[in-house]
């Protein structure tokens, strides 16, 4: 816009001088400038999680050509945005990445509180980096594919999407919408809040998914699960070692657990399980202690635990029994009826 060039006019000079003088190369994008995400000559992958952090009470007049010298004084930037207003000032607040976790917290501890201008002190913080969204409102005649295929229309980045039934209303759907990066998700979110969506005419409310939401989800998934889903299990409770550890149900035929738990995720449109074991501990009576990771694509987090396995003449590897204990675990974590 042509009437923004009128504002903070010297700044905007100086910061286009400076972007010529060393060749660094700037990028607009929906609401904010961009360095970097890799920077010139990066090689392997990304930086962990936590090497972001957030930079907020920044001047609006203040540009790149401060903010940049002075987070890379502190260690290697991997990415710098800074989020623009239409008028060409700045929205108060940035992100920076650093190469590494340790970086972060250098700039965290070396220039929070920064005076960055008299009487301007700037606050740093490590980012949450959030990666998941919330989108409220949707018809219960949307399927899983539908929205899938509408959002990697009008988004990028999109890793996973869940749909769960409204916990909150007694008609509709929510979803949770699972991103690569917290800046997909944050380009996500803008753009749905824009209302740049069209499911059936409907009026959709998209926010970052908070965690007392997460755990209403869990909570409803539970109870579908337990009211909802009769698959039944033969076989009787699983009885537990005398002065030990409560075993897996061995009672019951091995792939009856697995079997249970994959098919309830099919009906509630979750994904397949994916187990991880790992043997932790062996007794000298037999008894082997595994800790177990239950991930099921749909479900907002992971499952983990401890359980206990015995050897036994059945000829099954000790990592299926592990595998199919685990499940029995999550059944029961779920509310679901076993017996």
């Amino acid at each position: 816009m042509m009437w923004s060039d009128t504002i903070n006019q010297a700044n905007k000079t100086a910061l286009l001088a400076w972007v010529k003088e060393t060749g660094i190369h700037l990028v607009q994008v929906n609401g904010q400038r961009k360095y970097g995400g890799p920077p010139p000559g990066w090689v392997g992958d990304p930086p962990p999680s936590g090497s972001e952090v957030f930079i907020g009470k920044l001047p609006q007049d203040m540009y790149e050509n401060k903010l940049i010298p002075l987070f890379q004084s502190v260690g290697k930037l991997y990415e710098f945005r800074l989020m623009m207003t239409f008028s060409g000032l700045n929205r108060g607040f940035a992100y920076a990445k650093y190469s590494d976790c340790r970086s972060a917290q250098v700039a965290i501890t070396t220039l929070n509180n920064f005076e960055v201008q008299k009487g301007c002190l700037i606050m740093v913080c490590k980012s949450t980096e959030k990666c998941e969204l919330c989108m409220d409102g949707l018809p219960s005649s949307v399927s899983l594919g539908q929205l899938q295929m509408v959002l990697q229309e009008v988004t990028t980045g999109v890793k996973n999407v869940s749909l769960y039934p409204n916990p909150s209303r007694k008609q509709g759907q929510l979803a949770v919408l699972k991103y690569h990066s917290h800046w997909a998700a944050a380009m996500a979110k803008k753009t749905l809040a824009e209302g740049n969506l069209d499911l059936h005419g409907e009026e959709i409310h998209v926010d970052w998914l908070k965690p007392e939401m997460k755990q209403k989800l869990r909570n409803s998934l539970g109870k579908t699960s337990s009211e909802g889903l009769k698959l039944g299990c033969d076989g009787g409770a699983s009885s537990q070692r005398p002065d030990g550890p409560v075993p897996s149900p061995l009672h019951v035929p091995l792939s009856s657990m697995l079997d249970y738990l994959s098919a309830l995720c099919k009906k509630q449109q979750l994904g397949e399980p994916v187990y991880l074991t790992k043997c932790v501990q062996v007794n000298p009576d037999g008894w082997m202690r595994f800790w177990y990771q239950v991930v099921i694509p749909g479900y907002p987090s992971p499952f983990r635990g401890f359980i206990w396995i015995k050897p036994d003449q059945s000829g099954l590897g000790e990592h299926e029994k592990a595998k199919n204990a685990a499940a029995f675990q999550v059944l029961k974590t779920l509310g679901c009826p076993l017996f």
